[in-house]
């Protein structure tokens, strides 16, 4: 088990994010970070007064000029990795999202991420004007359509809750992305890099044992038994009124009786 990158909480946009793609295997620091200060340079062009004519200049820019566009492998680790964002005008939600919060700071524009479940959004505030932009095509969304997004994600009867509508902090942000490249790294059985998604994110968020279950599954998938073991162990042990808890007793059962691969 690598981890030997330390995540604190003096996290920073972009830099942290292109720290853990290249931990991660995916994308190089030194590749993004080129690719970051050509558009962050590019950018200042569009800085004219009125801050309406701004916005609407940068998104021109960004999505028809530029191109910037929803990836095609759209839950790939790649979708997720903000330098490949940068590098390849493609993304998912959040790293979209991101790349355009990072050039409307640029402008002195203030565009905040929000997390719905299972997509990001943008919330612009210019005075008393508030619009909510999706960052997959720059179209504004109404209160209605944010509601219709999470229940597509969570089912009809998900209510939309407040929360919903409060900025992410960078440390939430970069989560997300870890989450996200964790879960295409699954769906392409690159079970490594999955691992050290979950190492990483235990960094932070150690009391989500959601995390160690996630975490013995992958382990198992690589043939780590005895940390498949103890982390179904430390979840059984802190969550023992979970509805799961009896299928993971299972899995915890099945696996002592299996033989550990040593890597």
């Amino acid at each position: 088990m690598k981890t030997h990158l330390k995540l604190n909480d003096s996290i920073q946009l972009p830099e942290t994010a292109f720290d853990v793609a290249e931990h991660l295997g995916f994308s190089k620091v030194k590749n993004a970070n080129w690719a970051w200060l050509e558009l962050a340079g590019s950018v200042l062009s569009f800085y004219v007064v009125d801050r309406h004519d701004r916005l609407k200049a940068l998104l021109n820019w960004f999505y028809n000029d530029l191109g910037f566009c929803a990836r095609e492998a759209y839950y790939s680790a790649e979708a997720a990795d903000l330098g490949k964002c940068m590098t390849s005008k493609q993304g998912n939600s959040t790293t979209l999202a991101t790349v355009l919060m990072l050039l409307a700071k640029q402008l002195d524009l203030k565009l905040e991420p929000l997390l719905l479940p299972g997509q990001t959004v943008l919330l612009s505030k210019i005075d008393d004007d508030i619009r909510y932009i999706d960052p997959l095509t720059g179209n504004e969304l109404s209160k209605h359509q944010l509601h219709i997004l999470v229940r597509g994600e969570l089912g009809n009867a998900a209510a939309f809750k407040p929360s919903y509508l409060k900025p992410a902090s960078v440390k939430r942000i970069v989560s997300r992305m870890i989450h996200e490249m964790k879960a295409g790294s699954i769906v392409a059985h690159k079970f490594e890099p999955a691992m050290e998604c979950c190492n990483l994110l235990l960094q932070w968020h150690p009391e989500d044992l959601n995390l160690n279950r996630e975490r013995a599954f992958i382990a198992q998938q690589l043939g780590c038994i005895s940390v498949a073991t103890a982390d179904l162990k430390h979840f059984v042990d802190n969550s023992p009124h979970d509805p799961v808890i009896e299928l993971v007793k299972m899995q915890l059962k099945e696996l002592k009786e299996d033989v550990e691969t040593f890597h």
